[in-house]
């Protein structure tokens, strides 16, 4: 094989062009998407979502986990900003610049998903799928996060597109006038039909891409006829994409992520069905995560949750230990037909301890129509609104327990017994039955990020009392 001698200069001349090639791939990273014709064949659901685009003002990507359903729809809006539609592109056009919106769940799944996949990571913006010499310009908002961009289109003019939140309420989607809107992640009903009606005028259209979780919710039942899946309603297409579907996952990968998953998440989230089946809810062994009372060091951060009822009022306490992640469950409150007082003298003998509590506690009491979180906080508990995302709670708890990184001491009956009947309707509904710790469990480790670090009061009284094991049902445990 013949070897070239390059001189200094050629050398310089070539490492610059290598830097010059890279740069460009680094900022035009969409151009690695669906290059091919085997890509295209491989990610055929994808090129079926684009393609329905064509005839269809509503679409749905009810897609599995790990499949690119983000991609897609990143893909997708980033060709409307710009009208550099590839030669297959078979989906919708537009010849001119655009106006469009791209919503997601909270502020925060915004900036993390969306705004990563169209403009890079803060500090690299450029490097997503918009072309970094097409973005005109950047506003932002708070935290580093893109409020509106503008981006050069193929026709002349510039494309806007605005980054909402489903989090902002249905009346901050009022009055703007769009070509295209899309939605990653399941969105409330009420965005999503103000959505559909900014698009009315300009004959726009609005799609979204999304994991069905929540099941037939009323977001999904808009899109299905009779609440099923295979059948959408009149004028809007559903693409469902499951793991089968895309090249890049291997046998083992999908084998690994299916033994990780709860049974009823198993259809959702590795085939994009929105059916969450039905039986226990935590199906593991309690042996696995029920563990002897020891003595829990000072520095582990605790926080609470508790849930209000008449027949049951139900509170648990919980201590985190940082190095590993692991939380342990060490203290419950279990008692019904008593009055607030009662119940909040018990619950301050563990300590000033934050509470995650239910919401519904801001309705009125039947006792004297007093608001009854104000009751509890008059009577000394630190309490904090609990988040109620259901199925986000519950997978988190899901995730915990099956990776060993939640544990229950045994001197917890009422939690333990819970566990063993926490279970699903044959329509994947959570049965409200003997399940009020269950929920102040889901509070606590939702609002975990707010645990509270406490320093007992005396140690030789706190080791004292680590030795009696009635103490974690007791009203023995005190700090500052």
């Amino acid at each position: 094989m013949q070897t070239i001698q390059l001189n200094e200069e050629e050398k310089k001349d070539v490492l610059r062009l290598l830097k010059l090639r890279d740069e460009y791939q680094r900022t035009h990273q969409i151009e690695k998407y669906f290059a091919t014709k085997s890509d295209r064949a491989g990610y055929f659901k994808h090129m079926e979502f684009f393609r329905n685009g064509a005839n269809h003002r509503q679409r749905a990507f009810l897609a599995a986990n790990r499949v690119g359903k983000s991609v897609a729809g990143a893909y997708e809006t980033t060709l409307h900003l710009t009208g550099d539609y590839p030669v297959f592109w078979e989906g919708r056009r537009f010849d001119k610049p655009t106006k469009g919106w791209c919503v997601g769940k909270t502020s925060e799944t915004v900036r993390d998903t969306i705004q990563i996949a169209l403009l890079g990571p803060v500090g690299e913006w450029g490097t997503g799928l918009i072309p970094a010499d097409r973005i005109e310009h950047i506003a932002k908002s708070a935290g580093n996060r893109a409020d509106t961009i503008t981006i050069r289109h193929k026709a002349g003019g510039v494309s806007t597109l605005g980054f909402k939140s489903s989090d902002q309420g249905r009346q901050s989607f009022e009055g703007a006038t769009l070509d295209f809107i899309w939605a990653d992640e399941e969105v409330d009903l009420g965005v999503w039909t103000e959505c559909l009606m900014r698009t009315t005028t300009t004959d726009g259209i609005i799609y979204t891409t999304f994991t069905p979780l929540k099941g037939l919710s009323d977001m999904v039942l808009s899109l299905v006829k009779d609440g099923n899946p295979d059948t959408p309603q009149e004028g809007i297409a559903i693409t469902q994409c499951s793991w089968n579907d895309c090249p890049h996952l291997s046998e083992t990968v999908k084998q690994e992520m299916l033994n990780a998953l709860p049974p009823f998440q198993r259809l959702a989230r590795s085939q994009g069905i929105p059916q969450l089946g039905s039986g226990v809810i935590i199906p593991v062994d309690p042996a696995e995560y029920t563990v002897k009372p020891f003595e829990l060091p000072k520095h582990w951060r605790r926080i609470g949750g508790l849930d209000i009822g008449w027949r049951v009022t139900g509170a648990l306490w919980a201590a985190i230990n940082d190095e590993d992640g692991c939380i342990y469950v060490y203290s419950e409150h279990y008692r019904g037909e008593a009055e607030p007082s009662v119940h909040a003298a018990s619950m301050r003998a563990r300590g000033n301890i934050p509470l995650c509590i239910d919401t519904a506690a801001h309705g009125r009491s039947q006792i004297d129509g007093r608001n009854l979180y104000q009751m509890y906080e008059e009577l000394g508990l630190p309490l904090i609104n609990a988040q109620k995302s259901v199925e986000t709670g519950l997978f988190v708890m899901w995730e915990l327990f099956s990776g060993g990184k939640l544990k229950i001491f045994n001197t917890c009956p009422n939690i333990l017994s819970e566990l063993k009947t926490y279970r699903r309707d044959d329509k994947g509904n959570v049965v409200k039955s003997n399940d009020h710790l269950c929920d102040a469990l889901r509070y606590l480790l939702m609002g975990r990020d707010n645990a509270k670090l406490m320093v007992p009061k005396d140690d030789d009284l706190a080791k004292e009392l680590m030795e009696d094991t009635s103490f974690y049902t007791k009203d023995s445990w005190m700090f500052s």
